[in-house]
């Protein structure tokens, strides 16, 4: 495809992808790339590489996050800025002394973000992670296993400092041991 973009077009263009960030301008973006008339969101510089069907209702994709691979979003989650969520892996290959450079398949490196989940701000998700319904997952964690609902997770890598009451949506912290007192 040749397009002719005079300057003005391309002014309005990276000013449309890039600094605008509302939520008329976000679901303007879900519906160009496929997603729209399921209350999706996506705000500006973020990479979706999954199929729509993938992606539930009301789901919000922050600022330059990255979607890619075999990956699966729940209903009514949010997914803040510059969050990774990858599946898929590349193998090490003994005869050429390189990674592979296509996803090698070697079991179900799929992801799955539960519903009502919320990723918090630069969170990494890597391969074959499922997480359950309604997790926390804290700014900067690295998710590299698997956790049940309503579990709040945290660190590098990431791990359960916490759980979310069902019933009354409070945050129980773990306790810590007698000896980090």
């Amino acid at each position: 495809m040749n397009i002719k973009m005079d300057d003005e077009l391309f002014r309005v263009l990276t000013e449309y992808n890039h600094l605008t960030n509302n939520q008329h301008d976000n679901e303007k973006r879900a519906e160009i790339l496929g997603l729209g008339g399921r209350r999706i969101q996506v705000a500006p510089g973020a990479n979706i590489r999954i199929p729509a069907e993938q992606i539930g209702e009301n789901v919000f994709i922050g600022l330059y996050s990255y979607l890619n691979g075999n990956v699966t979003v729940g209903d009514n989650t949010l997914i803040g800025p510059h969050c990774s969520v990858v599946a898929g892996n590349h193998k090490f290959d003994p005869e050429t002394g390189w990674f592979s450079a296509r996803t090698e398949k070697d079991g179900d490196d799929s992801v799955v973000i539960g519903e009502g989940c919320w990723l918090a701000s630069n969170v990494t998700v890597t391969p074959g992670v499922k997480l359950g319904r309604s997790t926390l997952v804290c700014a900067g964690a690295v998710v590299t296993k698997s956790f049940p609902e309503y579990s709040i997770l945290a660190g590098v890598p990431a791990k359960k400092v916490g759980r979310i009451d069902p019933q009354t949506g409070e945050y129980l912290w773990n306790e810590k041991k007698e000896t980090e007192k």
